[in-house]
């Protein structure tokens, strides 16, 4: 069950990015496809799917956020990313704030992988 989960997350994870980076790249470029219906929807599906996986995985491995510093960092991570990215596709005023949301948000996710695979809540 336990490799279930943690490859169906890694999977989700992989999505969420994909997903962020397209429709980074559309808000960029102005692309229309942006406000399409199932742009919308399809990633609050993967979102979830990714919580309720970590979720899982929290209780199948028995380490909890703030209890575990590295899934504590990891929940960090994720809500700053979470801002960063609603500021970069939806809320930044100007396509200069919403760029450089994108860009940290993106180094968010990256710094929530690094995490992810070291167990350390300072990777580098």
């Amino acid at each position: 069950m336990y490799m279930l989960l943690k490859h169906l997350h890694m999977t989700c994870a992989m999505l969420t990015l994909l997903s962020f980076a397209i429709r980074g790249f559309w808000m960029l470029t102005d692309n229309n496809l942006l406000q399409r219906r199932w742009v919308k929807i399809a990633p609050h599906i993967i979102d979830t799917l990714l919580l309720v996986t970590a979720v899982g995985l929290t209780i199948t491995i028995s380490q909890y956020p703030f209890v575990d510093a590295w899934l504590t960092a990891k929940l960090g991570g994720l809500i700053a990313y979470i801002v960063l990215g609603t500021m970069a596709l939806k809320r930044g005023k100007t396509k200069a704030i919403r760029t450089m949301a994108l860009i940290l948000a993106l180094a968010c996710w990256g710094y929530i992988f690094a995490v992810a695979r070291s167990h350390m809540p300072f990777p580098w």
